[in-house]
């Protein structure tokens, strides 16, 4: 193990955070570059090599957690790196994006600040990238055998990449311009540089896999042509259909969702746009939704100069701890948290209903409209009395999705099965009820974590590999599709 006594004589440290005076004027990452390499030994030091490490039960991946923590804190790199990418295809997305429900499971999180598990793996991958420990692995044969992957997200990515390396010729399909999927457009900038995308992109084209951007399965190819080019099929493209908020004046000009709204501020820093079309210049923003899109949001719109901002949750606040009844260890808790786009101004209101809004002559948004709810016989309904109304020039919906995208023909020319939350029915073997067509990812599991998509992507091209060499593969399956994070 590392230092027995690691997590007795050293405290929680993270990253440090550029002052917010300073990063609310650019678009680059908030962390200050290089905090973490001097503090990341100490830091390492602190996991407590435990007899059943739980953090491998926290992240779906089942990443190697202590092993890694002690090749960083000996400061063996190329081994750290070597341990990290035996389950985790790309350390360096997780480690800036992932909410770590590895450090909810952390053992010595118990009574104490968890070992900084994220801080460790971005230290671990960036100095790999630094060192050249990050290359191609090309395979040695060539099946015969090919695969189209629908969507470049996390779990698109991770299946095409798993499925090059076991030999077969792999095919992304991307409807955006760029690779990348809600990685690119849905997150911004400052949360992670789009260069850590691109140059995963390279390895991958260097190993074989092929890109195919403004391509949309659906309408640009016909699904089942699609199917007849190729052996397999696997769709990863997510659950884009965001939930909408049907009050009255919804149809007002200003109110957008988010993914309207984040790509947009992205395509200025790929230098598609000198200002955003939509913008947040001058403006009072409301964003509807407390998540971590809620937060890109905010984010966003301090960066565009907004005059204020404005975050409604319909939930009551969550508590700053854990409560040990209703979200007992090692399950992952919903606790108050404050992002480094909270960090940088702006309100936070919770327990508020937006009950309509109001614009001008030209039909222009002005005013959002709202009340206080609560709970009553287990239902949240308006508090009488409790109605006000605040500026809105400029409302994001950022309140969650509910399902694959119905519009585009992928789901009907294909003839799949939905279940009942909207999501692409499968098999054990994340097969769909077409043959040699099968859903990774957010398509089937409903909107969740950057980390279950990765490890999706990995599973299903276990899966595909499997029916394609006829019952066997050397791929690993880190989960299957009903597998949920753990519950009380």
């Amino acid at each position: 193990m590392a230092d027995p006594k690691g997590f007795l004589n050293h405290g929680r440290e993270v990253a440090r955070s550029r002052p917010v005076e300073e990063r609310v004027k650019d678009w680059n990452e908030v962390y200050v570059p290089g905090s973490l390499l001097p503090i990341i030994s100490k830091q390492a030091s602190r996991c407590m090599d435990c007899g059943i490490p739980f953090c491998h039960n926290g992240c779906p991946l089942g990443n190697l957690i202590p092993e890694w923590n002690d090749y960083a804190y000996r400061e063996d790199w190329a081994a750290a790196s070597e341990r990290l990418h035996a389950t985790n295809n790309f350390p360096e997305f997780t480690g800036r994006l992932c909410p770590a429900p590895c450090e909810s499971a952390c053992v010595l999180g118990i009574n104490q600040p968890p070992v900084t598990i994220k801080n460790v793996e971005v230290s671990i991958i960036d100095k790999a990238w630094e060192t050249g420990d990050v290359a191609p692995r090309i395979p040695e044969r060539l099946s015969g055998k090919t695969v189209a992957v629908i969507g470049s997200g996390p779990a698109g990515l991770a299946a095409a990449q798993q499925l090059t390396r076991a030999g077969h010729t792999v095919a992304v399909y991307e409807r955006a311009d760029r690779i990348g999927g809600l990685l690119r457009y849905g997150i911004p900038e400052f949360k992670m540089e789009k260069r850590h995308i691109n140059r995963r992109i390279e390895q991958m084209r260097a190993e074989g896999t092929r890109f195919r951007t403004g391509v949309e399965i659906g309408r640009d190819i016909k699904a089942t042509d699609l199917k007849k080019r190729y052996d397999a099929v696997v769709i990863a493209a997510g659950a884009t259909t965001a939930r909408d908020l049907p009050v009255p004046g919804r149809e007002l000009k200003g109110i957008h969702q988010a993914m309207e709204y984040l790509p947009l501020a992205n395509k200025v820093q790929e230098g598609d746009y000198v200002t955003a079309p939509i913008s947040a210049e001058g403006k009072h923003v409301v964003v509807i939704g407390g998540g971590d899109t809620g937060a890109d949001c905010v984010g966003t719109a301090h960066r565009q100069g907004a005059a204020s901002v404005t975050q409604l949750e319909i939930m009551p606040r969550p508590g700053e701890e854990r409560n040990p009844v209703s979200q007992p260890w090692p399950t992952f808790p919903m606790l108050y948290k404050v992002t480094s786009a909270h960090e940088e101004g702006g309100e936070r209101v919770y327990a508020v209903s937006t009950t309509h809004f109001e614009g001008d002559e030209d039909g222009n948004v002005q005013w959002l409209h709202m009340s206080e709810v609560e709970f009553v016989d287990g239902k949240l309904t308006a508090k009488p009395g409790t109605e006000r109304k605040i500026p809105a020039q400029l409302v994001t919906l950022a309140m969650g999705f509910t399902g694959t995208d119905r519009e585009n023909g992928l789901v009907e020319q294909f003839g799949l099965e939905l279940d009942e939350r909207g999501n692409i029915a499968r098999d054990a073997d994340f097969q769909t009820n077409v043959p040699g067509v099968f859903v990774a990812g957010d398509a089937g599991r409903g909107q969740s974590l950057i980390v279950w998509a990765i490890a999706e992507g990995r599973a299903v091209a276990a899966a595909v590999d499997r029916h394609l060499s006829g019952g066997s593969t050397r791929l690993p399956a880190p989960i299957g599709p009903y597998d949920r994070p753990m519950t009380a």
